[in-house]
């Protein structure tokens, strides 16, 4: 397979001047440079199309980070495009409220389990922070029990090394917990009686396990616990909604939360958000202070509603898990047959990457190797693996066959005893996020 070339002058010229207009360089931390392999790979994407996109030196590749999982669709998929600037021409926000707030509003109860009422905001953090919220509102109780990651307000990232200038007092408030280990919940209701306002948790890749005694999945384990207790329970679905399944996560293993939030992939990669829940828990915000400027942005909306449409009518689903599962299968076997502990693990249309060192640890230096490998065959890896309705079976053997071809490489890196020097960049960095 044909290699790109490796300089990037146009990238590291708007690099340079970032770094001294940018705090970090980077808007979104999970799409600076040190995530990806320095040197190798390009910094900045000017345009995309399906599941293309391209650099401002005019690379081209099969995009997988997918702009960490907003684009369900595809990039400049023309049902939205068409919505988005038809939308546009009439206007963005206006003096009073739009009818899409309605409108889309009506969309998500008719499909999420658990959505009686429905509000919005811009991004994942806007809504996870707003469910806190409502539950403590609700229960009048502070302290949190949390498994997984859920942004940058300083309820959560007060949790997270990027803690700096947050109050140390708001720590005292949460408590994680672990996925698939219920002992590890019930120790932190054990702990605090009486004081758990809510369970807020993600689904990560790896499925809920189930009880033996009970039948019961893990997701079900945590909403019966968290109700014993008088704590509400949130499903932080910004990841895998209108993935999993049309519903979400909540539909998909069948456990219905009492709120939930969603993003990314609900709008195609435009900026919305929504909380969505139960009445009894919903009706808390008639009081709580939710309220932006820009939460009933008419672009956001106009998304929203044409990118639920595409999903009701077009097998979207069917095909992210088809194109997923035959991704994940064709490089996970080859890797197997090969003898390198390399895995694309989690669920078809949500993965992720993991390469085990000689003590069956997860490798940084490895995993950049493969990294390197691909984005030099024309192949954008990152930290998620997902799959969106443009992906053709053209993109999904494509970039087997160069992924297989950076198996080899790491193989034969590994078998050096010196991967380092098979690096031609810096190594992919350390991401802060906790996973629980």
């Amino acid at each position: 397979m044909k290699l790109l070339e490796k300089a990037f002058p146009v990238s590291e010229q708007l690099w340079e001047k970032a770094q001294r207009l940018i705090p970090a360089g980077t808007q979104t931390l999970s799409k600076g440079p040190d995530q990806f392999v320095r040197g190798i790979t390009p910094k900045y994407l000017k345009r995309g199309a399906g599941s293309h996109v391209w650099d401002v030196d005019g690379n081209e590749y099969i995009d997988y980070p997918l702009a960490l999982g907003p684009i369900l669709l595809g990039y400049d998929y023309a049902p939205v495009t068409e919505a988005v600037v038809k939308q546009i021409k009439e206007g963005t926000t206006f003096t009073l409220m739009h009818p899409l707030e309605v409108e889309v509003a009506e969309l998500l109860a008719s499909i999420i389990p658990c959505a009686e009422m429905v509000r919005f905001g811009k991004n994942g953090a806007d809504v996870t922070s707003a469910a806190v919220k409502v539950a403590r509102a609700y229960t009048g109780r502070e302290h949190i029990a949390y498994c997984g990651y859920h942004g940058c307000q300083d309820w959560y990232a007060v949790t997270t090394p990027r803690n700096k200038g947050i109050p140390k007092a708001f720590k005292d408030y949460m408590h994680p917990f672990e996925y698939n280990r219920i002992e590890s919940l019930e120790k932190v209701f054990a702990e605090n009686p009486g004081k758990i306002a809510c369970v807020i948790m993600e689904v990560p890749g790896t499925d809920p396990a189930i009880d033996p005694a009970t039948g019961k999945n893990f997701l079900q384990l945590v909403k019966d616990i968290a109700h014993k207790n008088g704590a509400v329970f949130v499903l932080d679905e910004i990841v895998t909604g209108f993935r999993y399944s049309i519903g979400g996560a909540q539909q998909y293993y069948n456990v219905t939360p009492d709120l939930a939030c969603f993003g990314k992939g609900m709008s195609n990669g435009f900026a919305i958000s929504a909380i969505v829940g139960k009445r009894e828990f919903m009706n808390e915000l008639n009081e709580v202070f939710f309220s932006m400027t820009y939460s009933g942005d008419t672009v956001g909306l106009a998304a929203a509603k044409a990118t639920i449409e595409e999903l009701l009518n077009k097998p979207v689903i069917e095909h992210i898990w088809e194109m997923g599962e035959k991704l994940h299968k064709g490089i996970n076997d080859f890797a197997t047959s090969e003898g390198v502990n390399f895995k694309i693990f989690g669920k078809p249309p949500r993965g992720g990457i993991s390469v085990k060192n000689a003590k069956g640890e997860d490798d940084l230096l490895l995993k950049s190797v493969f990294m390197q490998e691909t984005v030099k065959r024309g192949i954008l890896y990152g930290g998620p693996v997902f799959i969106n309705y443009s992906h053709s079976l053209e993109d999904i053997e494509k970039t087997i066959k160069a992924s297989c071809e950076a198996i080899e490489v790491l193989k034969g890196a590994i078998e050096s005893g010196d991967p380092a020097g098979v690096l031609e960049g810096e190594p992919v960095g350390v991401v802060f996020r906790q996973r629980n």
